[in-house]
């Protein structure tokens, strides 16, 4: 895997895992099974992880109705020992299969199949005690995607799928250069999706989370573990071959199992739906994904405002547009030179910020609702605002 693709995956796990945005104090950050995963993107990761990323936001996607919503199953922080591990998750099976009227004998043989990775576990670790936090670099993450080589590539991708492009747009009303930014950050347009075992991935995050402070994280996997196995068990997957990122985001888009279970739908209108290798569906996809979590047709992502010099008091750090243009005025924002009056000034906007922790600086923007559904791929300020950034250098031919 080149370089740069490395460096890329490797920041944007940093802001799947620990947010490259300020911490939003929203509602559901953590708690929604989607949280902090691809995408999902996945997220990437997404992506929303997409995550989406989804990424992966990553991902990113919805919550999943876990089998363990009361933490019943109470995974320890360090790995268990093979016979716990192997009791816990029976355990765990035998719940799942009730409540989701499940085969127990198959779920049970499918979490028998699930191995401990060690090196999944090592990816996601903290900060060891002691160790200092790299400051958080918006310049950095940014440089990192929107890049002459995933530029250049980009356009040759949307020249490659414009049909497929142009019948998403149609039919959801997403841009076909945020569709294409969004399938580049996460996978570089499909060409890294990931050599990690799902099954194994969202076993060891479920089971054997390495970070006792985080239980919600745990309890966020085992959700993605249970809508595997019911995706396996549907005929939707084979969960046993299935190969995804370290965090279980798989394909194209980088879809989480539950955005797979809910968000992914084929171009087609067929009932089997392939997100590893038919781009159509893949396209598609992330286009429903965007619809589904509020992307509005004909709204910019961001906005032309110039912003007050106390604009740190405009932003909360949410994932929702909470403020609106009045709002807005009052507090002393102004219309950028050459703007006009346009739709975004009658919709929810909200402002953010991008900081350069190493110079004390920070870019704030002002953006719309459909730079928040951006974020719900991958729960980051970081990656939306660079898919957004990405997405405007591929619309400039």
């Amino acid at each position: 895997m080149p370089c740069p693709r490395r460096l890329l995956q490797l920041s944007l796990l940093t802001a799947i895992l620990c947010g490259c945005s300020t911490p939003p104090s929203g509602p559901d950050k953590t708690a929604a099974a989607d949280a902090n995963s691809k995408t999902g993107a996945t997220s990437s990761t997404t992506s929303g992880g997409t995550t989406g990323a989804g990424t992966a936001g990553s991902g990113g996607t919805k919550a999943s109705g876990s089998a363990s919503a009361n933490s019943r199953f109470d995974p320890v922080s360090r790995p268990q020992t093979e016979t716990a591990r192997r009791a816990t998750m029976q355990r765990f099976g035998v719940e799942l299969a009730s409540e989701r009227k499940l085969p127990e004998a198959k779920v049970l043989t499918l979490l028998d199949e699930a191995r401990y990775n060690p090196t999944v576990a090592r990816i996601v670790a903290p900060v060891a005690p002691g160790q200092i936090r790299p400051p958080r670099s918006w310049a950095t993450y940014r440089g990192r995607v929107v890049e002459p080589i995933l530029i250049s590539q980009g356009h040759a991708f949307m020249k490659q799928y414009g049909a497929e492009l142009d019948r998403a747009t149609a039919r959801y009303g997403v841009p076909q250069n945020i569709i294409a930014a969004i399938i580049g950050v996460e996978t570089g347009y499909g060409k890294n999706q990931g050599s990690f075992r799902v099954l194994d991935s969202l076993a060891t995050l479920g089971f054997d989370y390495p970070d006792a402070s985080r239980p919600d994280r745990a309890e966020m996997f085992r959700g993605q573990l249970a809508d595997l196995i019911e995706l396996d068990l549907a005929g939707r997957v084979d969960a046993r071959t299935l190969k995804g990122s370290f965090a279980g985001a798989v394909g194209i888009p980088q879809f989480m199992p539950g955005s797979i279970k809910r968000f992914a739908v084929s171009a087609r209108g067929a009932q089997d739906i392939n997100l590893s290798t038919n781009m159509a569906d893949a396209i598609a996809s992330v286009a429903n994904f965007l619809v589904e979590h509020g992307w509005q047709r004909g709204l910019p992502t961001f906005v032309p405002v110039r912003l007050p010099a106390s604009a740190d008091k405009l932003v909360d750090g949410g994932l929702k547009p909470t403020l609106d243009w009045p709002q807005l005025q009052a507090a002393g924002a102004t219309l950028a030179l050459g703007a006009k009056d346009a739709p975004w000034m009658r919709a929810a906007l909200g402002v953010i910020d991008l900081p350069e922790e190493r110079a004390g600086t920070v870019e704030f923007r002002t953006a719309t609702q459909n730079f928040f559904t951006i974020t719900l791929y991958n729960r980051s300020y970081f990656y939306a605002a660079s898919v957004a950034d990405l997405a405007r250098a591929l619309a400039d031919n």
